[in-house]
């Protein structure tokens, strides 16, 4: 076998390996993405006609050629499920101004609902979770072209900190957009240091841990206090939700004026303050989000 010929045949494996693993990957992607919960707005909740939907996301992607090829080859589901395109984001901000969407603040919300008069008409309240990089430099200038007023939850002991694929945003940056921002911010707690998964769950959620959290929200609010002059009325509940026992502790504190969940639904009284529930933005959510916008009330 001649030297020429035994490297046709080594680039021929090649290609073929390399096709091989093509194959495998688009598998389980395919396999991944329809295996992954269903984040769209639920038939029964796209029938209420009245009320405010509080919309949660993650981090804005710029629309660079890496990132539609991490996002293509990968089935990590923090690429889809918590990741928003800044086209896409645009696109979005443009609709609720389009469709004539009155944006709220939480505290618009709050007050709101704690009139006792019952809510007339759709709302929507703008939430961001961790504050990395990406919320600073792409969702808030955009959101300030609209002038519209938004919530932004802090992990208040990891800020700058690279956690869970993502560059935190570090303390000064999140002041320097406070003081941009002027009222349009508005900041929540999400933990101190408690927003890490301990074998799949929550870190808080463990009853070992709960004097820890115990401590951990206090920390948070100490934090903030030193940071910005007040504590926050807001938790937002890091992968969503928390046990009985955490909730009710939560529920207890008289600073909380909201605890965010991640629980699929719209805000339609008062007593959701204490659950709030949060649509998760994503390609597959913003269609049943979009819909559900544009049916007149």
């Amino acid at each position: 076998m001649t030297k020429i010929m035994r490297k046709w045949i080594l680039g021929i494996i090649i290609v073929v390996f390399l096709g091989l693993i093509a194959i495998n990957v688009k598998k389980n992607i395919k396999f991944e993405l329809g295996n992954r919960e269903n984040y769209a707005l639920a038939a029964k909740d796209q029938k209420i006609k009245n009320g405010i939907m509080v919309l949660c996301y993650h981090r804005i992607l710029n629309d660079n050629l890496a990132v539609k090829t991490v996002q293509a080859v990968s089935p990590n589901n923090q690429l889809h499920a918590y990741n928003v395109n800044l086209s896409d984001f645009k696109v979005q901000m443009n609709d609720l101004e389009r469709q004539h969407i009155k944006v709220i603040s939480t505290s618009e919300m709050v007050k709101m609902l704690k009139s006792n008069q019952p809510v007339r008409g759709k709302y929507v309240v703008l939430t961001f979770d961790d504050v990395d990089r990406t919320f600073a430099e792409n969702a808030a200038p955009v959101m300030k072209q609209h002038h519209y007023p938004y919530t932004a939850s802090i992990i208040t002991g990891t800020t700058g900190e690279y956690i869970g694929g993502e560059q935190l945003a570090t303390w000064p940056q999140i002041l320097k957009l406070r003081k941009s921002a002027g009222n349009l911010l508005e900041l929540g707690v999400h933990t101190n240091n408690m927003h890490y998964l301990i074998h799949g769950t929550p870190a808080f959620n463990l009853r070992k841990n709960y004097t820890r959290f115990k401590a951990d929200f206090a920390t948070s609010q100490k934090v903030m206090l030193a940071k910005t002059g007040k504590v926050s009325p807001i938790f937002t509940y890091p992968y969503g939700s928390g046990t009985p026992q955490v909730e009710n502790f939560l529920m207890a504190q008289p600073s909380l004026n909201v605890i965010y969940t991640l629980n699929n639904g719209i805000v339609t009284s008062a007593q959701n303050l204490s659950l709030t529930p949060r649509m998760i933005v994503n390609t597959d959510s913003w269609p049943s989000i979009n819909r559900w916008l544009a049916t007149k009330a």
